[in-house]
């Protein structure tokens, strides 16, 4: 037990010397055996004083709160006290940190919040980095290495996994215990994903010496990896050399595949290679066990997927595969060559017995059935089959149309019954057949398994569903059951009709903004801002002028709610509550609001303020604060000042956070060290709009960091997966040279910041084109080579490359097997499409005779339709209609032809329309002319409004729309801002006279979207006061035609929207109250650092 005497001494020469962290610890570590009282600390400051030391409790305070507050936002300062504690200080600052539930510490009239200290180090962003280095450095070598196994594990399950680096990695100890060894190997095997290839493969060399270490060699084995050891690598196994795995004794093998474990690592190797699967089969093979025999196929898990023993395979076998092969699309890659294996292996199964008997043992190989064999098969074998089609997911849509309509001509009628036994396949039932079910049924129906394909429906479908329920039934029942994305569909004028409206209607629901407007102004008068708020949806509804009215302390207390779905505000609303929080307190406003005030807010941003700044703005998305792009690079250039222009190390990297993806090409090339830039490469994989120039440098230093792809590693190329099209075409070629399978890959599936380049699209299309082909067997096509399903599929957007000929002479079966692939290449040339429309007349027949199926299936290829050839389709159904209308390439004589054809062939005039149908004819209403405009139903055209708001009609035909906005909702003179959210693009439609008349306070709840349409002419007459109302979001979208029309009053006005400009605030209430609640906000900045960590207890 530690002496009160010692510790008063301990403390009072670190409190003379500045070391608070050790004078805190110092107590900390007192007060876990004894008590500490006021008495004590009054004898310590009586000291100081004994030695004309001026230290006064005030003066105690603020230098404990400055000394806590550097600390915690420099945490390169942190590491620096912990690599300087002694044992005693560290071992107690690590159990307080990470095992301690204490929550404050008492010093006299001073109050330590211990847990807001904790919080604010996990939260910092280089706090964590700071704890995880701190840890590999000392822990192991202070505390138990359990407990720092369990330190690891909870830095490392919090943070971005930029700390595992190939130099944090080596850091590594090397000489743990058994269990700790096993738990940290866990650990590592749960951030498995989230971790670059480079690091799964430090980290499995890591493992491996560990475990090699510990091998006692025997005469029995001649390989180290024992079943254990395989265990213990779990999805690391992939890392093996192939020659491991041939040396892996058959015994461990035998004894592997036996755990019950093994099946559930095997399912998870999803980025295992055809080589080291291969390597494993062969091996289990070898080992004794019967590669045919049920039970082992069952324990091989994703290694199924490369199964290559077909020879005098029998059907049951074949169909115990396919069973085991619906995980196979969870692999990373080779999905081609998965298809082809499914192929196969669904001819085998086949063998001697036809579709209808063998439905339903087929898994999800029947999504490679062609549409014209799924259209075969008789309705009772779809509905016997049923158990296994509602596993299967992957459908095209063609297939969905088919199989729902042949399940449902069995079951005679659509019921709850029914439908939940389709799974996926209620995708294809007609929004005719929803609209025509039985109500209560119904509503059964979307509570249980519509529910999860709500979002997966058409426009079409979701409302056959929605107006079937709100024409049938009481709209607040409703409204109570409807859940999640479907709930958007409900229309503003339905919801005006309903009055009973409570807060917990609208919870767990997804609405329009129109609908938050709405409900947020309904809702306000019976229930307080707090309680609203903390509904997300419904903070999308939230008013400047209510932010405005708002109290100080009420909106101090709600401001953390508003912090926690900053990403559901508008643009607008953020600069509302920037203004609102400034003027409460401009000192404490969290510093990212103030990059939506006026640029010369920024230059209150300097010295002490830099660190906030930058580490508030990094946590969230500035593209969604500011859309001022000169404004942008201000508040940029201010990040760069407070960095002093460079990014000295990764620390810097963890302050930015999110600003990675706008820093500036100059600071790429010049400013980020290698080190520091192979750290940042990895987060710059998540960004999705890099400009040119930024991808350019990234490019060089790639070469800088990595040296010619020559030398990359198959790690080193999967890193570079998202910039490897920035390469050029000479170096990709030695890439996939190299590594085929991962540059095809990589291609096949690119996302994020670099798109698939012309350049890597045409590596990858000469890689399959160059391998084995057949000769055509057509004797036109003789000297073309045939194009085969296997390289359409290998080839993906890659497809573009396919000459006029080749593609003019590919196989009808060909063409039917791919063409669901071939219509959703986006690079094709008008050409290209027209030569796979003519296949599609060849292996189809004439267009009279298609089916529903096969035009649904042409994706882009049906734009190649003219007009003719649309009117002699079948377009009796809307759900045709409507996945026609998801094309965006028509011109408006084919877009007329889609409408007419759908009104002759449906036998429906413009005045008999439902609601559904008018949403599934989508852009096709863009060419109406005001008598068809003129004759819909205005009921049915109050339910699709927002929807049709958002197509991009002329504005002849939007002035058109808005008249019969007018029948809805009344006079333009009586809109308010929820209407004008809801009608979308139709408010473009107002007149001169009817614009001018607008309240200026409505102009920002216009869609930006319809201010672009707005007319020049028309535009240029709003004034300058409805022109500085506009807000951040609808200023930033003004034309330049538009500008060019504005006079320099009405140009400064435009200026101000755009700079975020206080417009007008309203007065607060009178009589609020001065007090300021206790404020913990998300995305906190430093100055309220000191409040929520430290503060006297005679405020407490």
């Amino acid at each position: 037990m530690q002496r009160p005497k010692v510790t008063r001494i301990s403390v009072r020469e670190d409190v003379i010397t500045g070391k608070y962290l050790n004078a805190l610890l110092d107590i900390l570590h007192f007060q876990s055996t004894n008590i500490w009282t006021t008495d004590m600390l009054n004898k310590i400051m009586a000291y100081f004083h004994a030695q004309n030391i001026v230290i006064s409790y005030s003066s105690l305070q603020v230098s404990i709160k400055n000394y806590l507050e550097n600390l915690l936002y420099h945490p390169k300062m942190l590491l620096s006290e912990f690599r300087q504690m002694d044992r005693r200080h560290f071992q107690t600052a690590m159990k307080y940190l990470f095992e301690s539930k204490q929550v404050h510490l008492e010093l006299g009239n001073i109050i330590l919040d211990l847990a807001g200290i904790r919080e604010k180090i996990f939260q910092s962003p280089g706090g964590n980095r700071t704890l995880f280095l701190i840890t590999l450095e000392r822990c192991f070598q202070a505390l138990n290495s359990g407990e720092c196994v369990d330190i690891l594990s909870q830095v490392l399950r919090v943070s971005s996994m930029t700390y595992l680096q190939l130099h944090t990695i080596a850091s590594l100890p090397q000489d743990l215990q058994e269990d700790a060894f096993r738990n940290l190997s866990m650990v590592f095997k749960d951030l498995y994903d989230r971790i670059t290839a480079n690091a799964q493969r430090a980290l499995y060399e890591w493992m491996t010496q560990i475990l090699q270490k510990s091998y006692n060699a025997s005469e029995n084995s001649t390989s180290w990896v024992s079943a254990e050891n395989l265990c213990i690598l779990g999805r690391y196994v992939v890392h093996l050399p192939l020659e491991e795995i041939r040396k892996i004794n058959s015994n461990e093998m035998r004894l592997f595949i036996s755990y019950d474990n093994a099946t559930k690592q095997l399912d998870t190797v999803y980025d295992i290679t055809p080589g080291v699967a291969q390597a494993f089969l062969e091996r289990i093979n070898a080992s004794g066990f019967d590669m045919r025999n049920t039970s082992t196929l069952y324990r091989l898990g994703l290694l199924v997927c490369f199964y290559n023993d077909l020879e005098q395979m029998d059907a049951a076998v074949a169909r115990v595969l396919l069973h085991q092969m619906i995980k196979c699309n969870q692999l990373r890659g080779f999905q081609a060559d998965i298809h082809k294996l499914k192929s196969q292996l669904l001819d085998i199964a086949m063998q001697n017995q036809t579709l209808n008997d063998t439905l339903g043992s087929l898994s999800d190989a029947v999504v490679e059935l062609t549409s014209s064999l799924l259209d075969s098969l008789s309705p009772e074998a779809v509905h016997n089959a049923i158990s296994t089609l509602n596993q299967v997911s992957g459908w095209a849509k063609s297939q969905l149309v088919i199989l729902a309509s042949k399940y449902l001509a069995y079951e005679k009628a659509l019921s709850f019954h029914n439908i939940s036994q389709m799974g996926a396949l209620v995708m294809g039932i007609t929004a005719q057949s929803f609209h025509s079910m039985n109500p209560k049924e119904l509503l059964q129906t979307i509570k249980g398994t519509l529910a999860q394909y709500t979002s997966d429906l058409s426009p079409a479908q979701q409302q056959g569903i929605l107006r079937k329920m709100v024409t049938s039934t009481e709209l607040s029942s409703v409204i109570t059951d409807i859940q999640g994305a479907l709930f958007k569909e409900v229309s503003l004028f339905d919801l005006w009709k309903e009055e009973g409206f409570n807060s917990s209607l609208v919870k767990e629901k997804e609405l329009r903004p129109s609908q938050a407007l709405f409900l947020y102004e309904l809702l306000s008068t019976k229930i307080p801002p707090s309680d609203l708020l903390s509904i997300p949806q419904l903070v999308k509804g939230i008013t400047c002028w209510q932010i405005e009215s708002m109290s100080t302390i009420s909106f101090l207390n709600v401001f953390e709610l508003f912090e926690k779905h900053l990403h559901l505000l508008s643009p607008y609303q953020i600069n509302c509550l920037a203004w609102k929080f400034w003027l409460i307190s401009n000192i404490s406003i969290p510093p990212y609001l103030l990059s939506t005030l006026p640029a010369e807010y920024l230059e209150s941003v300097s010295g002490t303020l830099c660190i906030p700044f930058v580490t508030s703005l990094g946590k969230v998305e500035l593209d969604h604060l500011v859309l001022n792009e000169q404004k942008r690079e201000m508040i940029l250039q201010k990040v760069q000042e407070c960095l002093n222009g460079s990014l000295v190390d990764e620390y810097d990297i963890d302050l930015l956070g999110k600003l990675i993806c706008h820093l500036p090409p100059t600071l790429i090339c010049d400013g980020i060290s290698l080190e520091t830039m192979a750290t940042i490469l990895h987060q710059f994989r998540h960004c999705q709009h890099l400009n040119y120039e930024q991808k350019m440098e990234i490019k060089h230093r790639l070469i800088d960091i990595y040296g010619s792809p020559r030398n990359w590693t198959a790690e080193t190329t999967l890193d570079s997966g998202p910039f490897l099209g920035l390469l050029p075409k000479a170096e990709l070629n030695i890439l996939v040279e190299k590594f085929p399978d991962i540059i095809l890959q990589i291609a096949s599936k690119m996302t994020g910041p670099v798109p698939p380049t012309e350049e890597l699209l045409l590596v990858q299309f000469e890689s399959v084109r160059n391998s084995l082909r057949a000769p055509n067997q057509s004797p036109d096509c003789a000297e073309v080579p045939e194009l085969s399903s296997d390289e359409i599929i290998r080839l993906s957007d890659a497809n573009v490359f396919w000459s006029l000929q080749e593609l003019s002479c590919m196989n009808s079966n060909t063409f039917i097997r791919t063409v669901e692939l071939l219509g959703s290449v986006s690079g094709f040339h008008p050409s290209q499409l027209i030569a796979l429309k003519e296949k599609a007349k060849q292996a189809w027949g004439p267009l009279s005779s298609w089916k529903s199926y096969h035009i649904l299936s042409l994706g882009r290829i049906a734009t190649m339709l003219n007009e003719t050839e649309i009117r002699e389709l079948d377009l009796s159904s809307v759900d045709t209609v409507a996945v026609l209308s998801q094309q965006t390439e028509w011109n408006p004589l084919q877009a007329k032809s889609i409408l007419l054809g759908f009104l002759e062939d449906s036998g429906q005039a413009m005045d008999t329309l439902k609601s559904f149908e008018l949403a599934g004819l989508g852009s096709s209403l863009c060419t109406l002319n005001s008598t068809e405009i003129a004759a819909i139903e205005s009921l049915e055209f109050s339910a699709v409004v927002a929807r049709i708001g958002s197509l991009p009609c002329s504005v002849s035909v939007l002035k058109e729309f808005k008249k019969k906005v007018e029948s809805v909702f009344g006079n333009a003179a009586r809109w308010n801002s929820a209407v004008l959210q809801e009608i979308g693009t139709i408010a473009a439609g107002l007149n001169e006279g009817e614009l001018k008349a607008l309240d200026k306070e409505l102009m920002p709840y216009f869609q930006p979207a319809a201010i672009k349409c707005i007319p020049d002419e028309v535009f240029k007459e709003l004034s300058p006061e409805q022109i500085a109302n506009l807000g951040p979001e609808n200023s930033a979208v003004v034309t330049e035609s538009q500008r060019q029309q504005l006079n320099d009053l009405q140009l400064r006005s435009l200026h101000l929207a755009l700079d975020g400009a206080r417009i007008r605030i309203r007065d607060a209430p009178f009589g609020e109250s001065t007090a300021r609640p206790t404020y913990t906000p998300v995305l906190s900045s430093i100055k309220q650092v000191p409040r929520q960590i430290l503060y006297s207890a005679s405020h407490s």
